[in-house]
């Protein structure tokens, strides 16, 4: 074992020194490949990120969401909804919850107009009183005057006083959140005292007996629709796939040439790389060894190609914002969000990255070297 290793370590030498040789070609090489890596990782990590930030955000989501489905269309769930609710075995802190879509045509952006739920102690409201994300702050406050002018659908006026801004942390999911008292929110939406509810949030003490519940709603509440944190976990989910899908259709160019390149490697050898080789096997090489040699030439290659594009791909996403992908993947809107995703990396989707990028272009190398090794040296050197 101990002559096998220091076999290897001879190997390499030669082999680092067979790529200097050759400095400005391996060096082109070496940054195509190291291009084509970073731009798929860089979608990889920013999707991944994003999956990662919206569980949490959705960690202490009620586990159930009951609506009203009335012809096919969302509507008000009446008030007696929650005394129903209530007598379902396994349910907890029902709460209905008030809350809507408001275009402000100033600034030509949507709002998400909601009343704080009774349990949110923190975000009390008075009348007059408001809560707003970090991005409607930045779009109406930019002045810093502490207050938020709306014209409401009905064209009244409403100056709420800003009482608190929600915190950046949050900001995926609160970015054009208005958080306003219940009077104001039944004044502005010019609705009834006794509207109902938008819908009720319900929380299950057993997390596994979630579809259990979920069935007794059903059939307690024909008209019911009921969507479960993993429901709309999953729908995260398949939008943040989609849009990964998107980017990486519009990058198949970069892909494509990737392969050809790859195809291009195991086409052939340069006529330098053929004589190296009629030469090493005219002074004793065996063809095993020179396979070891150009084994260890695309591994090394391949392996610094994937470690500096995995590394600017981890600084571009992590630590600059991922400048060049964030509006596809986040989506675009008047109010975007501006949030720092914490790193997290998917291991798994790191090794698929590793395995159809490295392991095909050091393949590809041993193809032509072969044909080569096994051709008699005089041959070779001609």
């Amino acid at each position: 074992m101990k002559h096998w290793f220091a076999r290897q370590r001879y190997l390499i030498d030669f082999t680092l020194s067979a790529l200097a040789r050759r400095k400005g070609r391996n060096l082109m090489l070496l940054g195509v490949y190291a291009l084509v890596i970073f731009i798929l990782a860089s979608v990889i990590f920013f999707g991944s990120a994003l999956r990662h930030e919206a569980k949490a955000v959705l960690k202490n989501a009620p586990e159930v969401t009951v609506q009203n489905i009335v012809m096919g269309r969302h509507a008000m769930i009446p008030p007696e909804w929650i005394g129903k609710l209530g007598r379902i075995r396994g349910a907890r802190r029902i709460e209905g919850r008030l809350w809507g879509y408001f275009y402000d045509k100033a600034v030509g952006a949507n709002y998400t107009v909601m009343v704080p739920p009774p349990s949110d102690g923190a975000h009390g409201l008075k009348p007059g009183e408001t809560i707003i994300g970090a991005s409607v702050k930045h779009l109406r406050d930019k002045n810093g005057l502490g207050y938020l002018m709306l014209l409401s659908p009905a064209n009244r006026l409403f100056k709420l006083k800003i009482k608190q801004v929600l915190p950046r942390s949050s900001e995926l999911m609160s970015a054009d959140l208005v958080l306003m008292s219940r009077a104001d929110f039944l004044r502005f939406f010019s609705l009834p005292e006794n509207a109902g509810f938008t819908d009720i949030s319900m929380r299950v003490r057993n997390r596994n007996e979630v579809t259990t519940v979920v069935g007794k709603i059903a059939a307690a509440l024909p008209t019911a629709r009921v969507i479960t944190r993993k429901d709309i976990l999953r729908t995260y989910e398949n939008v943040f796939s989609w849009r990964e899908g998107i980017v990486l259709a519009m990058l198949t160019a970069a892909l494509v040439a990737f392969a050809i390149f790859s195809f291009d490697k195991a086409s052939g050898l340069s006529a330098e790389e053929r004589r190296e080789i009629g030469i090493l096997k005219a002074v004793g090489w065996e063809t095993s060894d020179i396979l070891a040699m150009k084994f260890w030439e695309g591994g090394l290659v391949s392996l610094f190609a994937f470690i500096f594009g995995v590394a600017a791909a981890y600084a571009h996403v992590f630590f600059f914002d991922a400048g060049v992908l964030a509006p596809v993947l986040k989506g675009w809107a008047v109010l975007y969000p501006q949030i720092t995703l914490a790193p997290h990396v998917d291991k798994l989707q790191l090794a698929t990255l590793a395995f159809i990028t490295v392991i095909p272009f050091t393949a590809a190398t041993l193809v032509p070297i072969w044909k080569a090794a096994v051709t008699d040296p005089d041959v070779v050197m001609r």
